[in-house]
């Protein structure tokens, strides 16, 4: 059976999945090992996230991974979104980094436990938690897997939490833009009598948020702190993309440049309810990575819950692939 160093792994699980004249069905699913405990292990498979109970599970092991990154390049594009999302408040233990922005989203509000921590790992973890502690702030902690897997058995034994599996993913950078980024839209509205020219919607580009642009960051993270703000400027190659149709601000996103210019990251890619399902997305998409490509950029990344199903699929259909997962590991009340 399965045990706490074969999460970040890829398995295979065959399990029983009925009865039929006496005799038990099976059904295998193939995946990466995310999550296990007592009673279920959960997979992230390609099909999305497979919740399985261990009284199920006929058999399972681990097998060889396909394609996966070296350990060198999960680092280094870990270390990339770091600089792409830069919390105010930062800190070190060794390799490791402490990140804080007043709780404004997981990713800057948590260690990243890449490298050495230059101490042992118990003792980094009781140093992340005290960092933690000594802000009012609850321990949150992002481990790439497989990497970070030591991190999260270590984590496990201590009862953490985990959020939902985050798929980082990458696309070079030619699929994503088209010389013609902001020619005309093909889609037009399909409902009767929208008189809204999406047709005519085009990208531009700015150096900072507009006060429109931070309402709808502020909308979907939850608020806006200073904090916030420092996170989404404070990098030296950025740019907010901003969709008008009709003088009313219907799509956003934001493009940065780091891990020294090779990488363009996609964050906040957002298009208002009224306006989705014309294509929109996508031109912000286009449009940053022209831009991104134009600076010298290669390969574009991002950050999804594989939870968010229509996000993954535009984004598969853009290119996109999963380079690694992580999980925010949150450290028990």
């Amino acid at each position: 059976m399965l045990r706490q160093q074969d999460v970040g792994h890829r398995i295979v699980v065959r399990r029983i999945v009925g009865i039929r004249e006496g005799r038990p069905l099976f059904s295998d699913a193939l995946g990466e090992l995310v999550e296990l405990s007592e009673t279920h292990l959960t997979l992230a498979t390609a099909h999305g996230q497979l919740r399985v109970p261990v009284a199920q599970v006929h058999r399972a092991k681990r097998v060889p991974p396909t394609r996966r990154p070296t350990a060198a390049a999960v680092v280094a594009l870990e270390r990339a979104a770091n600089e792409a999302w830069p919390a105010p408040t930062r800190g070190r233990l060794g390799d490791w980094l402490l990140r804080s922005a007043e709780g404004w989203t997981g990713r800057a509000n948590s260690a990243l436990p890449i490298g050495d921590p230059d101490r042992p790992l118990a003792a980094a973890v009781d140093a992340v938690e005290r960092w933690y502690a000594e802000r009012g702030q609850p321990a949150l902690i992002n481990t790439p897997l497989p990497l970070a897997a030591p991190v999260g058995a270590e984590l496990d034994a201590r009862g953490w939490g985990s959020r939902p599996p985050t798929l980082v993913q990458t696309a070079s950078l030619p699929l994503l833009a088209p010389t013609s980024a902001n020619a005309p839209l093909v889609e037009a509205p399909e409902r009767a009598g929208d008189a809204v020219g999406w047709s005519g919607a085009v990208v531009e580009l700015a150096t900072a948020p507009g006060d429109e642009w931070l309402a709808i960051a502020a909308g979907r993270k939850g608020g806006l702190p200073e904090a916030a703000r420092h996170v989404l400027t404070a990098v030296d190659q950025v740019r907010f993309a901003n969709v008008y149709v009709d003088g009313a601000l219907v799509a956003v996103g934001r493009g940065t440049v780091t891990g020294q210019g090779r990488w363009l990251g996609l964050s906040l890619i957002e298009v208002l309810p009224v306006a989705r399902r014309q294509g929109l997305a996508r031109r912000v998409i286009n449009e940053l990575a022209a831009w991104g490509a134009s600076g010298g950029a290669t390969h574009a990344f991002l950050q999804v819950e594989q939870r968010n199903t229509a996000a993954v699929t535009l984004y598969q259909q853009l290119g996109f692939v999963t380079h690694h997962t992580y999980l925010t590991r949150v450290a028990p009340h």
